[in-house]
């Protein structure tokens, strides 16, 4: 099976790339230094030649509002008229847990333009929704300083390490179309202020983290459940305090 990952040489894509490859499968990385540009519509024609099954684990290189919604309107666009020229069977695309209840960012309102198209397109399609990376952490941190002071919303999260992500992706591209969304966490839900306390220290990182009532999540207002998954998500194995443990 020829499966072309959109996105192919980043975090995800590289791991979904390699895992497919393992298993027998032609497994395509396409991004832009290998000639294929969904943004611009540069070489999907050809690298979509044969393919039965398309993984879109792109993302945008801006996060500014108008930015994030024309990379993520205008490449999937482009694909999924390319896909349907091209005969492609199995759209898959990567997103997150909770978009379609973090509307109040520009970030995850050009998300959920992008499932909307996809759902949209005609093309038989599974969305992965899954929960924050283990490898944000400090990430989410640097977005949520205020001088020498992380303030976070008082909310849970179940992050996954970006291994798991991979392997939930793999398996959902070689498998039958969902029609919908399936969802895959962490094993453990954790309060936001504690994830990123763990993360930062993990860093010797000395920045002191507070729960803030007012503080938001890329721009959304959170409720104490908003990141986390529903009770039929995949539960994945690997624990954050492990992870932590093996990067030292």
């Amino acid at each position: 099976m020829k499966v072309v990952v959109i996105g192919g040489t980043g975090l995800i894509g590289s791991k979904v790339v390699a895992g497919l490859g393992e298993h027998g499968h032609e497994a395509v990385a396409a991004a832009p230094s290998t000639g294929v540009n969904a943004l611009t519509g540069e070489g999907l024609v050809g690298v979509l030649q044969g393919a039965s099954v398309v993984v879109d684990v792109s993302n945008s290189p801006s996060f500014a509002d108008e930015a994030v919604m024309e990379f993520f309107r205008t490449s999937t666009s482009n694909l999924l008229k390319a896909e349907t020229e091209a005969g492609v069977r199995h759209h898959v695309a990567l997103s997150v847990v909770g978009t379609e209840r973090l509307q109040g960012s520009g970030y995850f309102r050009a998300k959920q333009v992008q499932e909307d198209l996809i759902k949209a397109s005609g093309i038989p399609f599974s969305i992965v929704h899954a929960t924050q990376f283990f490898e944000f952490g400090k990430g989410l941190a640097d977005g949520m300083t205020e001088g020498d002071a992380v303030r976070v919303p008082a909310a849970k999260i179940q992050p996954i390490v970006s291994d798991d992500v991979a392997a939930a992706v793999s398996r959902t591209a070689v498998g039958a179309p969902a029609h919908g969304v399936v969802e895959v966490a962490g094993p453990e839900a954790f309060q936001l202020e504690e994830f990123i306390r763990m993360a930062l220290a993990a860093h010797d990182d000395a920045r002191k983290v507070v729960t803030d009532p007012q503080a938001t999540y890329w721009g959304a207002e959170l409720t104490e459940n908003t990141l986390l998954p529903g009770p039929d998500a995949h539960r994945a194995e690997t624990r954050f305090a492990d992870w932590l443990a093996q990067q030292k």
